[in-house]
């Protein structure tokens, strides 16, 4: 079945060749198109399309799918149905005849498949951003609790001046924030109503668009009909720098626990189930997942230019082009799920070595230390960074091995109950609740 089908066979080669991946993708967005479907027929009821009769059987009809087969894992899409689209309006029609049949009056599968994207990049974007606090509320924590343990920072890959594990893990948690502002501009722009533009041109039904954006608790609508078109790909490449951005700093943090994690730093460890060993290598415990995380997550950083580059010369308009987008775009929310989940999990085991700088490697890490010690003084700095210099070099330097750092953000004031502050503003701004109280009343 297909919703365009005029009654002249599709070659099967080309078929193929045309549907790709797009049956095995639409699971995915199933319960979206479901919630999509139900918004709009209460809305065709309302200016006449439907009688109440007709969107009670509709209504009904469709909860069944969603909560006895969708929700159970028990949904398909059977062969020879070209996508979910086809497949919810056979099953509708299957049961109720003809009235299955107008669940489409007023909506194209351009926009219909539009509604799903953004249903599905919303609830995605949700359970992103609960992980990705989660994760955070770990690193807070592991920053308060090894706040008085120093590790050396560097810089060119050299020693450089001394860093403390508050730092160093409390540096990842307002990461974590910047990349949630990305995030929230991915969610600002999905959590806008696409439904009733259908193929890109409006509708000559008097459909009422403000109905349908509340209905799914969208905080606006794309008004202009051909902008909610010219918004497929655009969307997804937004929220796809969101999720770079995460990858972004879960693949440093993964490079850094690697070198921290090796014999020649030895600046933490893990437990052994959490390591890997070598085939032949006996001693070997290997941080196989963080080296995985780092490869997963750079593969991540990639998204938005391949969507870029998919888009980058087409008209507005619908183009088949941009159901490639799916193949990659979709899947990328479940592979970035699971990097936080299990570096989340893989850190709240972590063993922080608490007498690293007193190994005589690191002595001269604490020269600024011995600069600002002679500044305060009363000494130029410009003739205090020459005297540290002249006893570095005679071998006379004795260092103090104790820093002193108060301002804003240093190893003696980490601000992460600011760190948290920004946080937890970022979130009440996304107001996931709307959302959720719109669609379950829906469902209800």
């Amino acid at each position: 079945m297909k919703l365009w089908e005029k009654g002249t066979p599709l070659n099967r080669q080309i078929e193929e060749f045309t549907v790709g991946k797009d049956r095995e993708l639409d699971l995915l967005l199933a319960p979206y198109d479901v919630l999509g479907s139900l918004a709009h027929i209460k809305m065709l009821t309302s200016i006449g399309l439907l009688t109440e009769k007709e969107h009670q059987a509709l209504s009904a009809a469709l909860k069944v799918i969603y909560q006895e087969q969708i929700r159970t894992g028990n949904f398909v899409i059977e062969p020879g149905v070209e996508d979910v689209h086809s497949q919810i309006e056979l099953m509708l029609t299957g049961k109720l005849g003809d009235v299955g049949k107008k669940i489409h009056s007023g909506r194209s599968r351009n926009d219909q498949v539009l509604l799903d994207l953004k249903l599905y990049i919303r609830d995605q974007i949700k359970e992103i951003v609960l992980l990705t606090k989660n994760f955070f509320d770990t690193l807070v924590s592991l920053s308060e609790q090894h706040k008085e343990v120093l590790l050396p920072g560097y810089t060119h890959l050299q020693v450089a001046m001394p860093s403390s594990f508050g730092l160093w893990f409390g540096a990842y948690a307002e990461g974590l924030v910047d990349d949630l502002y990305l995030v929230r501009a991915g969610w600002s722009i999905a959590n806008q109503n696409p439904l009733g533009s259908a193929a890109g041109y409006g509708s000559s039904f008097p459909l009422d668009r403000t109905m349908t954006t509340q209905l799914l608790g969208f905080d606006s609508l794309n008004y202009n009909v051909v902008y909610a078109q010219m918004g497929r790909g655009k969307t997804e490449r937004s929220v796809a720098f969101g999720l770079a951005s995460l990858a972004g700093t879960l693949a440093k943090m993964a490079m850094d626990i690697c070198l921290y994690n090796s014999q020649n730093f030895g600046f933490i460890s893990f437990p052994d189930e959490l390591t890997t060993g070598s085939s032949i290598m006996p001693h070997k415990k290997n941080p196989d997942v963080f080296e995985l995380i780092r490869a997963k997550t750079n593969q991540l950083q990639a998204l938005p230019f391949e969507i870029s580059a998919i888009m980058a010369n087409l008209p507005s308009g619908y183009h088949r082009d941009l159901q490639i987008v799916k193949e990659s775009f979709l899947p990328a929310f479940e592979d970035l799920k699971r990097c936080l989940q299990i570096c989340d999990y893989a850190l709240q085991q972590v063993q922080v070595n608490d007498s690293i700088l007193k190994d005589e490697r690191y002595a001269y890490i604490f020269s600024v230390e011995n600069v600002n010690a002679e500044v305060l003084k009363g000494m130029p700095f410009r003739d205090a960074y020459q005297k540290v210099g002249r006893e570095i070099a005679d071998g006379s330097y004795a260092p103090p091995k104790s820093v002193h750092h108060i301002h804003e953000g240093s190893i003696g004031n980490l601000c992460n109950d600011k760190i948290v502050e920004k946080m937890e503003k970022i979130l009440a701004e996304m107001n996931f609740q709307k959302m959720d109280t719109a669609l379950q009343k829906l469902l209800q």
